[in-house]
């Protein structure tokens, strides 16, 4: 029982909070689609001016993201694939989901690393966000890095909402399986999508722009 409980806390972690911040970080670099550099960069500003922002993202995302990433690593060394026993979608599915969730644990360290690390040392101010990551995505293997770990990422939350709703008994039959494997498949395509144009958005001048402007106030300052 306790092996259970701890599956079942790391599957509701996946959706709740950790879903939400997916959807949230996927429509925040979305802004820079809609808005350019000044729409992302408003949109950054806005995340880190709400209230207690330090304790909404230890609890609602540092933490849960640590006990699903490395339960999730003991998950995936624990399974035992049978593909070549057993060619069937689900065993596809099994297996997918806990290749993509080591590739997407390694990703998000990284980008952490790049990105949220380097502005809690001061190295990168919020505003220069869009710059650093036009520098990033404007090389060639970091570039592909990233799509590797975005079409990943995308996959295991698609897929792993699709189990999420079998394993919490909200689709219980084979026909409501059937129909959430559609929608879920619909959920990866749409934020596949959404993530890869944001990527290169980033990659647009503007976005260089934006940063030498910003580190120019800031040298001044």
């Amino acid at each position: 029982m306790k092996g259970f409980y701890s599956r079942k806390i790391h599957s509701l972690l996946g959706v709740i909070p950790l879903g939400a911040f997916f959807i949230e970080h996927m429509m925040t670099n979305f802004a820079a689609v809609e808005g350019g550099a000044s729409g992302f960069t408003d949109s950054v500003i806005w995340l880190n001016s709400l209230p207690l922002v330090f304790f909404l993202e230890l609890f609602g995302i540092w933490l849960p993201l640590l006990y699903h990433g490395v339960y999730g690593l003991y998950i995936a060394y624990q399974s035992k694939p049978n593909l070549n026993r057993f060619n069937i979608e689900r065993n596809w599915r099994y297996t997918l989901q806990r290749i993509t969730g080591i590739i997407t644990f390694v990703f998000i360290i990284w980008h952490l690393f790049q990105t949220r690390v380097q502005v809690a040392v001061g190295s990168v101010e919020h505003e220069e966000l869009g710059g650093l990551m036009h520098d990033i995505v404007t090389q060639p293997l970091m570039l592909t890095l990233y799509i590797i770990g975005i079409v990943a990422a995308c996959f295991h939350f698609s897929n792993g909402l699709w189990s999420f709703l079998i394993s919490w008994g909200i689709t219980v039959g084979p026909r409501s399986q059937r129909v959430s494997s559609y929608l879920c498949l619909g959920i990866f395509v749409l934020v596949t999508f959404m993530f890869l144009i944001s990527l290169v958005t980033f990659r647009d001048a503007e976005f260089q722009t934006a940063a030498s402007i910003a580190q120019s106030i800031k040298t001044f300052i």
